[in-house]
């Protein structure tokens, strides 16, 4: 089963909605040109107010996933632009070490949850089961215990955090 198909299983579970792009997600990826990246998120995107937007970090969770980064960055450009329009963005918070271990959710980020029990094992549950990871796979061992997001309310300020930090931690 392809991607977009689990993903869409994934969504199902969760009696929820969602839209997935068809980008190269493999280990070797190239560069995308941005204005097509962004283009390509703005196709799949209705053209809606949305509450909150949820992203991959601009530093890409984990060492060098060069598809996070870029997508990371092109969705606060477009929210700067105005052409997403949201009450807060939320970009994934988590670090690796410079790949010396697993990614973690940051403790110091601006929201950091550890999941209830039930919910953890729900979220083991669809990466294990709905997108069939094996358990001993580097998505089943990194399924975090908590989540962690960096929070902006404004594009200004998530802009100024990407020219300062560039998303890094």
């Amino acid at each position: 089963m392809e991607r977009a198909q689990k993903f869409n299983k994934a969504l199902q579970v969760l009696k929820s909605e969602g839209i997935m792009g068809d980008l190269d997600d493999g280990p070797d990826q190239k560069p995308l040109d941005e204005k097509e990246l962004e283009q390509s998120i703005l196709d799949l995107l209705p053209q809606k107010y949305f509450d909150l937007v949820i992203s991959h970090n601009p530093s890409g969770e984990y060492t060098r996933h060069i598809r996070h980064e870029e997508t990371g960055t092109a969705v606060i450009k477009l929210w700067r632009a105005g052409k997403i329009s949201a009450n807060e963005l939320w970009s994934f918070a988590y670090e690796d070490g410079n790949k010396e271990y697993f990614p973690r959710p940051v403790e110091t980020a601006d929201i950091y949850r550890i999941l209830t029990r039930r919910i953890w094992l729900r979220k083991y549950s669809i990466i294990t089961e709905t997108y069939g990871f094996e358990k001993n796979s580097f998505e089943a061992e990194t399924t975090p215990r908590a989540e962690s997001f960096w929070q902006f309310t404004n594009p200004y300020s998530a802009e100024k955090w990407l020219k300062n930090k560039g998303g890094a931690q």
